[in-house]
């Protein structure tokens, strides 16, 4: 499962190769593989790669949100050319339950592009997942800009809008079982389970 990230937020064509996002199955999950062009702008996080990020969406990103359209539940994956990483599980829009959960995710990296490749285990993933949105970040200043796979259609902005990646709305459909097999069934997952008690 490949997807393009062709336009900005607001729909406008990119003018450089697209971000790739390749979706498939795992052992207990996903795996995510990413390859995009290199800016290194903004420079990396202070932090050591290989760990979680707060704040990590300032950087230079590459995101992917897995949505139930019914109860609101997301997960949002931030992966970054430095190797570092964020996972937030959300439940309503903007709304946190969980952040900073451990990944697996290797980068490589050459002057122009880079590669990623992260495992999403199945309990990252909301119940019925059936909504997809994939976004890139990159530059700084008046230069950061934003891309969406499915922006905000052009003639739906508003004076003045600011990018918003959790515009739930403009999600679109996305089948697992198109990649896992007609019979297949998203196994239950103890976090959201967990979740649900303490909303």
């Amino acid at each position: 499962m490949e997807f393009k990230i062709e336009h900005t937020w607001n729909g406008f064509p990119v003018s450089h190769d697209p971000v790739i996002i390749r979706l498939a199955p795992a052992n207990a999950g996903l795996l995510m593989d990413v390859t995009a062009p290199f800016y290194n702008d903004p420079p990396a996080p202070t932090s050591d790669p290989g760990k979680p990020f707060n704040g990590l969406w300032n950087y230079e990103v590459v995101e992917a949100f897995f949505l139930n359209g019914q109860t609101e539940q997301y997960l949002e994956v931030e992966l970054c050319p430095h190797g570092h990483y964020l996972i937030l599980l959300l439940s309503g829009r903007r709304k946190v339950l969980k952040q900073e959960l451990p990944l697996t995710f290797e980068v490589s990296r050459t002057s122009d592009q880079w590669n990623g490749r992260a495992h999403l285990p199945w309990s990252y993933l909301p119940p019925a997942t059936d909504k997809f949105n994939a976004f890139a970040i990159h530059g700084s200043g008046e230069a950061r800009m934003y891309e969406a796979l499915y922006p905000v259609p052009q003639h739906e902005i508003q004076k003045e809008q600011h990018p918003d990646f959790h515009r739930l709305e403009y999600f679109k459909c996305f089948n697992l079982k198109m990649l896992m097999g007609e019979g297949w069934k998203q196994p239950e997952s103890d976090f959201w389970a967990l979740c649900r008690q303490t909303i």
